[in-house]
């Protein structure tokens, strides 16, 4: 009998498969590859993963550095918050610039993959249209150009769908001409969590694959592929079919482990009960014992999590109904998101534009 195929959640994001990676195997550590540190700024929260050849075997990314910017600046339409965001991420990539060797005169290339017509991944071509570009003016009119300012172009080559060229071999062929010292690329992603949809930017040096967001991986764009630095820049925007399925069964069991746990706590211990949408987020700590879970689920919650996702697979494939999802305000969060990335590249791409002039670039 043929084994079945092990089910493997489909992620973008370097601090999920390290996530997924210790959940699988509690006694790995940063010792084994990936090394993890947290910070917050301005109510953002901040991960550095760095991953070596090692660690890159063990979680199934590529070796580098990660950085993951979370807030919920975006689905909270949070425009304070939005503009803190776009500010730490000006200054994470400024720093990611210099690590690379890229000092302040050196030209670069914002290059935004995607499909513009298709919302969830428009982000890419979002984005260019708002980045500050200049390399036109340092060759035809140098004298007009102040001092901060470095020369910038932007392009957006479409998807091998609706071009027929494989994305990449467009990519080198504009790298091949403009001869930029640098390039930052920008695209969708997908994530193995809900909560990290549209609320997720990961910068990274290792450069990324068109299409991986939805599982057709292209040829990578990367310093390897083209001979300079290369930096992606890329936001979860879709989830599947099965994680979400597989994350409402968890919260549906974590709401009943709630509930039971408030409801054998002494009187005095907890808070009376709120209403529904003024109670505090549920968390793993919330979810019930082995014995509840059966109590809930029957066979179902005799499951580990990886065996629950397969047979979610395993049912919804066949009928067609494992789709890639995007929440239905992504009209909206893709706007504000592109502008956020588009104002932290025009900051730290020129020094001499001011936090609040950056703004007024992106449109």
């Amino acid at each position: 009998m043929k084994e079945k195929e092990k089910f493997i959640v489909r992620t973008d994001l370097a601090l999920e498969a390290q996530e997924m990676n210790v959940k699988d195997d509690p006694s790995s550590s940063d010792s084994d590859g990936v090394e993890v540190h947290e910070n917050e700024k301005n109510d953002i929260k901040i991960t550095y993963v760095t991953v070596d050849e090692i660690g890159a075997e063990r979680i199934g990314k590529k070796a580098g550095h990660y950085i993951t910017l979370e807030s919920q600046a975006i689905r909270k339409q949070d425009t304070k918050l939005q503009a803190n965001l776009s500010k730490v991420l000006s200054g994470q990539l400024r720093k990611l610039l210099q690590d690379m060797g890229v000092d302040e005169k050196q030209r670069g290339l914002v290059v935004g993959l995607g499909n513009h017509h298709i919302t969830p991944d428009a982000l890419g071509p979002w984005v260019t249209e708002k980045v500050l570009v200049t390399s036109h003016l340092f060759e035809l009119q140098p004298e007009t150009v102040a001092d901060g300012y470095r020369s910038v172009s932007a392009v957006t080559p479409g998807v091998m769908g609706t071009t027929g060229i494989e994305t990449s071999d467009m990519v080198h062929g504009i790298i091949e001409e403009v001869k930029p010292d640098f390039v930052i690329v920008v695209d969708a992603l997908a994530s193995r969590s809900i909560d990290r949809i549209n609320a997720t930017i990961q910068l990274s040096d290792t450069g990324i694959h068109p299409g991986s967001g939805v599982g057709n991986k292209r040829k990578e764009i990367s310093k390897e592929t083209y001979g300079i630095p290369v930096i992606s820049v890329g936001v979860p925007t879709v989830v599947d079919a099965v994680t979400i399925t597989s994350d409402a069964i968890d919260y549906v069991l974590k709401h009943f482990g709630r509930e039971w746990r408030e409801k054998d706590a002494p009187s005095n211990a907890l808070s009376p009960a709120l209403n529904p949408f003024e109670r505090k987020e549920l968390t793993n700590e919330d979810l019930p014992n082995e014995e509840q879970s059966q109590a809930v689920l029957g066979m179902f919650g005799q499951l580990s999590q990886a065996e629950k996702k397969q047979l979610i697979k395993e049912v919804l494939t066949p009928l067609g109904h494992n789709l890639m999802v995007t929440p239905k305000e992504v009209d909206g969060f893709i706007r504000d998101m592109a502008h956020v990335i588009a104002t932290g590249i025009n900051g730290a791409l020129h020094p001499g534009v001011e936090d609040g002039e950056a703004q007024s670039y992106s449109r």
